[in-house]
Order: structure tokens, then C-alpha cells, then sequence
């Protein structure tokens, strides 16, 4: 299905595809009804999905199934009142039903907001009131329903809620809705339609201050995902993918929609409650996944389990995003499957903008070469591109013609988009660096790099340094207000089974340190914790340690 948009789809080298690759769509695309459904006409029998959940269920789903499902939940969510422009959240986990909900909405041309369970009710009512939600659709879950209620109240656009599994007053049921529903649904025609260039998705994105940001996407996002699936990824046709993510983060449409759908790939959902890498090992090997994606936090404990039990007769290509790839663990899963990873960076404003893609070989710790996609360039304070080797700023170049997958601005907030968006440029936040030959080395949020007695210290470079040390499982590094010092660097440990916490361990890690990287380095506070504050994505929050440091008083 992919060839379809693009001028050409293969590729001799990284350069013949930076170079020429080319995104072609009409005005009128609308993934739902040009890929879904046309899976569905061609070919009715292929498999779309393979859902399984904690409890052993199990079920499959062809793209007949799948446009079949969506065209009832279109015709029932237009029955509703949900129609072109109306802004729909959804709080679905990684329920089956979460890919025919959000094909209705595609085919209805409303706004799908993808938001996490773990949202308070102070955090959906921020939500409805700064998009203007008109619906919420949500998993059986009482704790999600008493936090949608609570909001309710406050909401002033909130009309419908919908749930899933359950009845509960003030809600009305999914399954009774959609049940007599036709399943089939007449694409809208003229201004009732959506196209290329409205608006499809939305995410809240937290920054370090203020409020959520809202970041949204276009139809044309779908398409642009293509380089994530095939030219990073390396799904294959019918082959099953796993992407490791929750339906409220930016990465499950990176990974279990969009680009892999695209590429005829299967999409295969592991519908768990709680992250056991034992039994996602047991997945990969039982329903032969070919293709594989996880944070560097959830390889951190793969590659702690006996790799040597598990038989993975189909996989043969892994890749890694969400935070860098510190060294250790790529070499340590290279020597217990003789997979390399691939890292790719991106962000919930863009699509990819940095990946080892399937012509390079990876570097570790490398977030590779550019995308074809962005005129990418490292900036110094002053906007001049930096000299390999020097740290700068990753920035986009707007092209003329238009950006595939970039976003268009924050939503609703001019000001902050005027911040991001400046003199033609989109400024990341994101610092990093170049080699010789074009590698881009992540350094840290530009509100990240630790500024300590005048140096500049980037804390990804840090935390590697001490991953290399055996007592060590997981580490955040951040900074801490030092009154002589103005910063210095702190090390939040989580220590490998069997290790006890000591003073006298934490000096030898910061001896490690000294020796492993530039000894001005080294983390003057080191504390030992149990677990460190996540995302349900697996993203470390740093922010979460800072403010906690700050509380506390830390450092003076």
C-alpha cells in the first residue's frame, strides 16, 4: 500500500533516500478510507491485528473486520452528533477496540485525542475546556469513570460519554451502541470530508512549565509515518510488529498503527496492566514477532532476563526510541541475540527526525542520520550550525512546500507556538551533536544540561558512564542548585538484585564515573532509590526527581 505515495520506495543507501525519497498523496487522502478500507476491498482476508491480553484472550482481526467494526462505531459516534471538527478523547488502554474507534473518527473527520488512564480529574478538566472535547470514550475502568465524572461538571463542551465493557449511569454503553449499527458507512463528500490537510489527531504534551501544550497533526502525518515502519522499523509484509506503548502516548501511532498498516505489516497488541518482561519475551517467542520496539528502559530488564530460554525463530530486527540508548545495553542485547539496535528519535510535534535506518550501521548510543523528511541542522546560541563534535541545538529548516508530519503549531497558543516557531525554523529543545560522518549524538534537554562551575554538562553522557557499572540497573541524572557551584550533577540510582545501597558504594560509582568519562563529571550526590518516577511509556521523569529535589532543599 505504500508504494502508493511514494515517487519512489527503494532505495541502494541512505544517501539515494535521503536524497530522493518523496511523499505523493491527493488532497482527499483519509487513512481510514485509503488504507484501511482498501486493505478490506483488495484484500479482505489479510490480518491487521493480533490482540492478546493478560488474562489469555486472544483475537485476530483481518481489515474487513476492521473497517466492518469502524463503520459501525461511525455510524453510531454520527448518530451521537460527532461530526467534522469536533474534538473526541479517547482513554482506551490498548483495548481491541481502540483501532476501529479511531478509524470511525478518521472516517468522520473528528479530532481524536489519545490521553492516558492515568489522567486525574483535574487533568481531564484542563483537557475539555482547552480543546473543547465534545466526547469521551473510555475503558470499564471506575477509577477512570470517577475522574471523567468529576471533570464533567466543569466541562463546559463535555456532552457524551462513552464506555466500554460497562453500564454506569450518565454513560452510555459502547457495545450497545454499535451493535445494530450498519457496517457500512458512505464516505462524506465536499465539506463534510475530511482531507490531506485538516486536522486528524491531537496530543497534550507536558513541557517542563506551564500546562500541557497541544500538538496537532494533519491526515498527512499517517503517510509521513512510512519512514518510521519501513525504513526504521523494517517491518515486512504480513510479518507481526510490537511496539511496546500505551494508547495515550504519541508512540503507539508510531508503532501500532499508521506506518505499519501502511507497509501490510501485522500489528501485534499485548493488552497487559503491568510491564513483566518474562512475558513479553514469552509473546515474541509463542506468535513469532518479527519486528520489535521498545524504550531503553524496557530493554534495561529485558536483557536482565535469560535471553538463552526464549527461541525467537522470527526475529530478526529490533529498534529503540523514547530516550537514548546508553551503550551497555546495546552491546549487552547484541551479545545475548546478535540483534543491533537501531535508535531513532523523534518527537510528539514530528514525526522521525533522526534514526539509524535499515542502510546504517548503528553506533551505539548514536540516534543515527537525518530524515529525508527535515532539513535538520545543530545551532549554537546565535543560530550558526555547529562544527562537528559541537554541541548545539537540533532545529528544522520549514521547507517552502511543506513539512510532512511537523506539526503546524501549538494549538490555541500563539505565543508558545512563536517561541518554537521562529524566522522560519523549529527550534526542538533538543541539544545534541555530529560526527565526521553525520551521526547525531543526543546530549539532553536545552533545560537539562547541567551548568556547573562553568561547564557544560550533558546528562545522558553522565548516566552512561555509570550504566557501565555492574551494581547499576537504572539512572537518571539531573541537576541541583549548588549556591557556590550554581549547579551540580546528581545521580538517582536503581541498583541490580543483590547490590545493597552504602555510602561506600556511592563512591566508588562516582570514582567509575571519573574514570569512565571527564572526571568534572562525576555526580557529587548520588542517591540510592527502588524505582525511578516513569511515564506509562517507560520515559524517566526527570522533571519529577528535579522538583522533588528542590522540596527537599538539596544541594545547599
Amino acid at each position: 500500500m505504500y508504494r502508493k505515495y511514494l515517487e519512489r520506495a527503494e532505495f541502494d543507501s541512505y544517501e539515494d533516500f535521503a536524497k530522493n525519497l518523496k511523499i505523493v498523496a491527493p488532497q482527499s487522502y483519509n487513512f481510514a478510507f485509503d488504507v484501511v478500507d482498501a486493505y478490506a476491498d483488495e484484500q479482505p482476508g489479510k490480518l491487521a491485528l493480533i490482540w492478546v491480553n493478560d488474562s489469555g484472550e486472544e483475537r485476530r482481526f483481518t481489515f474487513a473486520d476492521i473497517k466492518s467494526a469502524s463503520n459501525r462505531a461511525a455510524n453510531f459516534l454520527a448518530g451521537l452528533g460527532i461530526k467534522k471538527g469536533d474534538y473526541v478523547m479517547l482513554i482506551l488502554k490498548r483495548r481491541h477496540e481502540y483501532w476501529p474507534i479511531m478509524m470511525a473518527l478518521h472516517k468522520l473527520g473528528a479530532i481524536t485525542i489519545p490521553a492516558t488512564h492515568l489522567l486525574t480529574a483535574k487533568d481531564i478538566e484542563y483537557r475539555n475546556n482547552a480543546a473543547d472535547i465534545k466526547m469521551i470514550i473510555s475503558v470499564g475502568d471506575d477509577l477512570v469513570a470517577d475522574s471523567v465524572d468529576k471533570a464533567h461538571g466543569n466541562s463546559r463542551s463535555l456532552e457524551r460519554k462513552v464506555m466500554l465493557g460497562k453500564s454506569r449511569p450518565g454513560w452510555l454503553n459502547y457495545e450497545d451502541g454499535v451493535r445494530d449499527m450498519p457496517d457500512t458507512f458512505a464516505r462524506p463528500e465536499g465539506a463534510a470530508a475530511a482531507g490531506l490537510s485538516d486536522p486528524m489527531l491531537m496530543y497534550f504534551t507536558s513541557g517542563t512549565t506551564g500546562m500541557p501544550k497541544m500538538v496537532q497533526h494533519n491526515y498527512e502525518y499517517s503517510l509521513a509515518h512510512m519512514l518510521t515502519a519501513k525504513y526504521w522499523q523494517n517491518v515486512g509484509e504480513g510479518e507481526p510488529h510490537l511496539t511496546l506503548s500505551d494508547s495515550g502516548w504519541g508512540k503507539f501511532v508510531w508503532g501500532k498503527l499508521y506506518g505499519q498498516w501502511l507497509c501490510g505489516a501485522v500489528v501485534f497488541a499485548y493488552d497487559m496492566e503491568k510491564f513483566v518482561p518474562s512475558k513479553i519475551l514469552e509473546l515474541i517467542e509463542k506468535y513469532d514477532v518479527a519486528t520489535f520496539c521498545a524504550p531503553p528502559t524496557m530493554y534495561r530488564f529485558l536483557i536482565k532476563e535469560d535471553l538463552t530460554k526464549y527461541k525467537f525463530r522470527k526475529l530478526r530486527y529490533c529498534t529503540i526510541a523514547g530516550e537514548p540508548l546508553n551503550p551497555e545495553v546495546y552491546y549487552q542485547f547484541l551479545k545475548a541475540t546478535g540483534i543491533k539496535l537501531h535508535e531513532g528519535f523523534g518527537q510528539t510535534e514530528t514525526v522521525l527526525q533522526i534514526a539509524n535506518y535499515i542502510w546504517t550501521e548503528p553506533k551505539p548510543a548514536s540516534m543515527g542520520k537525518p530524515s529525508p523528511l527535515y532539513d535538520i541542522e545543530i545551532v549554537d546560541e546565535r543560530g550558526a550550525v555547529c562544527d562537528p563534535g559541537v554541541k548545539g541545538e537540533i532545529t528544522i529548516k520549514l521547507r517552502p512546500g511543506g513539512n510532512s508530519g511537523l506539526f503546524s503549531g501549538y494549538y490555541r497558543d500563539p505565543e508558545l507556538t512563536a517561541a518554537a516557531i521562529r524566522d522560519g525554523v523549529y527550534h526542538t529543545g533538543d541539544m545534541a551533536w555530529a560526527d565526521e560522518d553525520g551521526h547525531i549524538w543526543f546530549d539532553g534537554r536545552t533545560d537539562d544540561v547541567i551548568k556547573s562551575s562553568g561547564y557544560r554538562i550533558g546528562p545522558f553522557e553522565v548516566e552512561s558512564a555509570i550504566l557501565t557499572h555492574p551494581a547499576v540497573l537504572e539512572c537518571a541524572v539531573t541537576a541541583v542548585p549548588h549556591p557556590d557551584r550554581g549547579q551540580i550533577v546528581k545521580a538517582t540510582v536503581v541498583l541490580a538484585k543483590g547490590r545493597v545501597p552504602s555510602d561506600e558504594l556511592a563512591a566508588e560509582l562516582q570514582e567509575h564515573v571519573k574514570k569512565v568519562t571527564a572526571p568534572y563529571k562525576y555526580p557529587r550526590i548520588v542517591e540510592f532509590v527502588d524505582e525511578l518516577p516513569k511515564t506509562i511509556s517507560g520515559k524517566i521523569r526527570r522533571g519529577q526527581i528535579r522538583e522533588s529535589d528542590l522540596n527537599r532543599g538539596a544541594g545547599k
